[in-house]
């Protein structure tokens, strides 16, 4: 017999590229929706981010696995018109500047080899021909080829859209409302909002509501905005990941500031440079000194960027973990809470196939995807009591 449920009404917190892809798939459902943000669509992470949806870069095992089925499913909502114009394949070149990182990156084309990943070992001589311009400092390149691309908040704005979902804006959570061991909805200035499923998607903001502050880690990214160094194309193919972004990928929990350099060409033909890695930092201000290091790191990698102007600096937060994993999953122990938070700096990549994991778990379905490893159940442990209206994990 068919199923005769009907749908629920899911409210989702957080308007970021995750939730947007939640709406979208719970909408073409046909379930009702609600998304509210404390801010507006994409005023977090997914604003301040460089749109790469790489696997070159994702740590080994399930990050890689789930990178290469989210790079896959953003063909597949081109290919269905829904991401038309808004993701485009290009290569990913990994570059090493010294024989540390000429192993780091050997060994990411091993684990790439090992995920079925088509890879390219280039010398310093092979990739000067690819990525002409390079500095005297690059000894040698892996060419990543099916990567992609896609700005975040145009793909919001576009999921948000097919959706026909208009959130709800400057609209802060005060507190999740519950009934026994259930969300049944959540307390906000304008009153309370009540759902059969509630999904917390809101990124650093997500600490509030999960009593998670000890394991999800704020982290601080400084980026640059150049002029136009071509107009209409991007300047080089592809954009440059340093060995070191691929080294801070494998200590998620490092206490510490540094630089990881990544050099993206813009199809608009400028140039997007980051970007600091600064732990524990919830500011969203830009500094000098951070600025100058990200350049003149940038310059001897490429030194035609000395040719470019900096139009714009900006920083946004990451939300990471302890282990480096986010945060996907039912609560165990709430019934009704599904949580979708600290994607690190994978949002972009991860957001759609995420929103789909999502949006089935709210359906009372299970997911298509294996995503046992980013379990909440990890972090979050038996309360042990009764939660009242007021009560916040």
């Amino acid at each position: 017999m068919p199923d005769s449920r009907p749908f629920p009404h899911v409210l989702v917190i957080g308007a970021g590229i995750v939730g947007a892809a939640t709406a979208f798939y719970l909408s073409r459902a046909g379930a009702k929706v609600t998304v509210l943000d404390a801010k507006a669509p994409s005023a977090g992470a997914t604003g301040a981010s460089d749109g790469a949806v790489s696997v070159a870069s994702k740590r080994p095992g399930v990050m890689m696995q789930l990178a290469r089925q989210a790079r896959d499913l953003y063909a597949q909502l081109v290919q269905d018109e829904i991401l038309t114009d808004l993701f485009h394949t290009r290569p990913t070149y990994l570059f090493a500047r010294n024989d540390l990182e000429v192993a780091v990156i050997a060994a990411q084309q091993r684990d790439l080899d090992h995920q079925g990943e088509a890879t390219l070992w280039l010398d310093r001589t092979m990739l000067m021909r690819r990525v002409p311009g390079l500095g005297a400092s690059v000894l040698a390149g892996l060419k990543v080829p099916r990567d992609g691309h896609a700005i975040g908040y145009e793909v919001t704005h576009r999921l948000l859209a097919c959706a026909n979902v208009v959130p709800l804006r400057h609209t802060p959570v005060l507190e999740l409302v519950l009934s026994g061991q259930r969300v049944i909805g959540v307390e906000t200035p304008g009153g309370r909002l009540l759902a059969d499923v509630v999904v917390l998607a809101a990124g650093i903001d997500s600490m509030h509501f999960l009593g998670l502050d000890k394991v999800m880690i704020p982290r601080k990214g400084q980026l640059i905005v150049t002029d136009r160094a071509a107009f209409g194309y991007a300047a080089l193919p592809g954009p440059l990941m340093s060995a070191s972004y691929l080294a801070s990928k494998h200590t998620p929990t490092a206490q510490q500031s540094s630089v990881s350099l990544v050099i993206d060409p813009l199809r608009t033909g400028q140039f997007l440079i980051g970007s600091s890695r600064e732990t524990g930092v919830l500011d969203r201000q830009t500094d000098i000194r951070t600025v100058t290091t990200i350049l003149r790191e940038a310059v001897d990698v490429y030194p035609p960027l000395a040719r470019q102007r900096v139009i714009r600096t900006f920083a946004g937060i990451r939300a990471t973990t302890e282990d480096g994993l986010p945060i996907v999953g039912r609560h165990p122990e709430l019934d009704g809470l599904i949580l979708a938070t600290a994607m690190q700096g994978d949002g972009i990549c991860l957001g759609p196939l995420v929103g789909a994991a999502v949006a089935r778990w709210a359906l009372g379905q299970d997911s298509a995807q294996d995503l046992a490893a980013l379990t909440p159940a990890r972090f979050l442990k038996p309360c042990g009591s009764d939660h009242s209206r007021s009560d916040v994990l």
